[in-house]
């Protein structure tokens, strides 16, 4: 896998986190707003069935789908990133990955990755003997 090809997985993840964040956050918010939970000091102690409570639910339903899709688009990514370093000649890139993934900074090294990292599957100008004279 390629680095832009990394880069684009990566961004993808993100930006389908970050949506469904954004649309889990929005249906809890609009089911308060609308007095769909039956609260008890800061409790929720019941909910109001209705055409919106199941619509709020399933709003909610599709946004965490859209964080654990890319959660796993970042997985990939991060993959893909380890696949990539393992063909460089230097195994820096790939132990920084590989460590910070598994001690759980894996976004980190992922975003210093995209900014700066090198790319494995990038062919460089090969050297080429000259041929020997004809005699």
């Amino acid at each position: 896998m390629s680095k832009s090809t990394v880069t684009r997985v990566f961004i993808a993840g993100l930006i389908a986190v970050a949506a469904g964040a954004i649309l889990t956050v929005a249906a809890v918010s609009l089911a308060f707003a609308t007095n769909v939970f039956i609260t008890a000091g800061t409790d929720v102690v019941d909910v109001r069935a209705s055409t919106l409570a199941w619509s709020l639910l399933g709003l909610g339903i599709v946004g965490g789908v859209a964080v654990i899709g890319g959660l796993i688009t970042g997985l990939v990514a991060w993959i893909g990133a380890l696949l990539n370093t393992w063909q460089l000649e230097s195994k820096t890139w790939f132990a920084v990955l590989l460590l910070t993934g598994i001690f759980n900074f894996g976004f980190i090294a992922m975003v210093a990755y995209v900014i700066a990292g090198p790319d494995g599957t990038a062919t460089g100008s090969s050297r080429v003997a000259p041929a020997p004279a004809a005699a």
